[in-house]
């Protein structure tokens, strides 16, 4: 698939958390994946070079953003919005039963260590059955956004990969979302 990629800066990523579900009109939807198990559900979307995961139990709702899009994105029910550059780590409550706790790594690799992450990453995608979705850039590199997702009994673990050739950028994101009841 050819999808152009506008130049993205590593320091324009950002992780955003709400505490409710953005609509799919607001995104260029490629994929998505849902789990609905026991009491919870779970919903993972991906875009070029960005993602989205919702959980839901009972009544409460936690989303996470990750994005290097600079439109404005609703504030009402946002929680809170962080840079993505270098690593961070994040826990949130979402009221007494839900927990959401992220880890986020970025780096920017020379051209040949980018190749070999992509494809490294890319065949990772595969073999697990996670939604993955290449493309290319406006100079033809190899891009590619992957959410890999296990389910678990109380709780989702996620790992998403975004390769974006241009700068050679490679930002890992890896997301617990649990319910404590």
């Amino acid at each position: 698939m050819n999808t152009a990629t506008k130049s993205i800066s590593l320091q324009a990523y950002r992780l955003l958390l709400y505490k409710r579900a953005l609509h799919p009109e607001l995104f260029p939807i490629k994929d998505r994946t849902t789990i609905s198990y026991g009491d919870y559900e779970f919903e993972g979307w991906i875009m070029p070079g960005a993602h989205l995961m919702r959980f839901v139990y009972g009544e409460t709702c936690a989303t996470e953003l990750i994005t290097a899009d600079e439109a404005a994105f609703p504030e009402r029910g946002m929680i809170v919005e962080l840079p993505c550059a270098g690593e961070r780590d994040h826990e949130e409550a979402f009221g007494e039963h839900v927990k959401y706790v992220s880890t986020v790594q970025t780096e920017q690799l020379p051209e040949s260590l980018y190749r070999d992450t992509y494809n490294e990453l890319t065949e990772f995608g595969k073999e697990n059955n996670a939604i993955v979705h290449s493309w290319r850039d406006e100079d033809g590199g190899r891009c590619a956004s992957i959410l890999d997702v296990q389910r678990f009994r109380r709780e989702v673990h996620a790992q998403s990969y975004h390769l974006i050739a241009q700068g050679g950028i490679v930002l890992r994101t890896q997301a617990i979302f649990e319910h404590t009841v």
